[in-house]
């Protein structure tokens, strides 16, 4: 596993670092996942939609019945969009990339329809230490939100 650097990003009007860790499954948690070449054409096409929208796939894991995805998004996309499009684009291509489709379901959406999605990031201790020394703002023994990234 790579050490994925810490990087701000902006847009115009906003910084942000925006990492979650995406895990969903198929319907019935079926153990349709597990073929190299069911593997490989989700990794392609996850690929293909991060690039399309700009996201960018810090780590990625696919299990014989769910999928671990940590990805960095912008702040224009919400969860449940993100989700939406790689839900629905990877259940229609692999129906129609894989024509036996190794037992994915011919009629219905691949994918169960919940997902759980925590962040990723800077932990809650240190946020909450930053915003608890807010009225020191002027102060020098205010923590940094930002020390532990630099150290």
């Amino acid at each position: 596993m790579r050490q994925h650097k810490r990087t701000i990003r902006t847009l115009s009007h906003c910084f942000y670092d925006l990492k979650y860790h995406m895990v969903w499954t198929p319907k019935y948690r079926g153990k349709v996942l597990d073929s190299d070449k069911v593997k490989g054409e989700l990794r392609r096409i996850f690929e293909s939609i991060c690039k399309w929208k700009h996201w960018e796939i810090i780590e990625f894991n696919i299990q014989a019945d769910h999928i671990h995805l940590c990805l960095l998004a912008t702040p224009r996309d919400s969860v449940s969009y993100i989700m939406l499009l790689l839900k629905g684009k990877s259940s229609a291509w692999l129906k129609k990339k894989i024509k036996r489709t190794h037992g994915l379901y011919e009629r219905q959406s691949l994918w169960a329809r919940g997902y759980f999605v925590p962040t990723m990031g800077i932990d809650e201790f240190i946020i909450r230490r930053y915003v608890s020394h807010q009225h020191h703002h002027n102060e020098v023994e205010q923590p940094s939100l930002f020390e532990k990234l630099t150290a």
